[in-house]
């Protein structure tokens, strides 16, 4: 029998509820309340456990499938997946990174800018499919050596972007220019083949791999700030993560 997890959600905050129960269900992984092959409560009975609508627990429990934490199977439910160390990313851009170690020269091709429509984009900053979104494709260099493809899609707040804008500055310092500092989101990283294009633009062989990351940010009331699906050189982009014993 599943074990209901307790769960605190604050309907003042401006952190989205679906937000909210991952972070606590996650939390309650990771202290070992909810063991590896537990049973986990179904969507329904939490939802009405928690007064919360299905869409939102079934998107809590889409983020943790995601991060690993739980495994979906057809015929025996959800159950808690086996025991993973995951990072927390610092909420930064690689423009950010670049300035602030002050050795590198960050310079930005902008390949893709136009208003358009992308369902997956959509879904993730929880917008209506319709949504018109600023799409971009940046090529992001240190100096004259690529370093990164860029991919974002922004919120109609954020349309007003220009190339030039772009190719001068970072995206995170753009939209905190114009009110929007992203202060919560969800990362992903991973690693694939690259595509030909993707090849071109990092000048990379067949057999190099990319290291991936998604991203969807969100600001301090809630409201959507971009969603970013990118792809590095993965010979020249290292992550540090600190770890401690809990």
């Amino acid at each position: 029998m599943s074990k209901p997890v307790d769960v605190r959600i604050d309907r003042e905050t401006p952190i989205p509820l679906y937000h909210q129960l991952a972070e606590q269900l996650n939390a309650a992984i990771a202290r070992g309340e909810l063991q590896p092959g537990d049973p986990f409560e179904n969507e329904v009975a939490m939802a009405d456990r928690l007064g919360l609508s299905r869409p939102t627990v079934r998107r809590a429990i889409q983020e943790l499938v995601a991060q690993g934490l739980l495994l979906r199977r057809r015929g025996r439910g959800t159950t808690v997946a086996g025991r993973q160390i995951h990072r927390r990313a610092e909420l930064t851009s690689l423009y950010d990174d670049l300035r602030r170690d002050g050795s590198g020269d960050p310079r930005t091709v902008v390949l893709t800018h136009e208003v358009t429509t992308d369902e997956v984009a959509a879904a993730a900053m929880g917008l209506a499919a319709d949504t018109p979104l600023l799409h971009l494709v940046r090529l992001r260099l240190d100096g004259d050596r690529p370093l990164a493809i860029l991919r974002n899609w922004l919120p109609p707040a954020y349309s007003d972007l220009g190339r030039e804008d772009l190719e001068r500055d970072g995206l995170y310092a753009l939209l905190r220019s114009r009110g929007g500092k992203p202060v919560v989101a969800h990362q992903r990283i991973g690693a694939r083949q690259p595509s030909a294009p993707e090849r071109r633009h990092l000048d990379l062989t067949p057999s190099q791999p990319v290291l991936t990351m998604s991203r969807t940010a969100f600001d301090g009331v809630g409201a959507p700030v971009e969603y970013g699906d990118h792809c590095y050189r993965a010979q020249d982009y290292s992550i540090e993560v600190m770890l401690d014993e809990r």
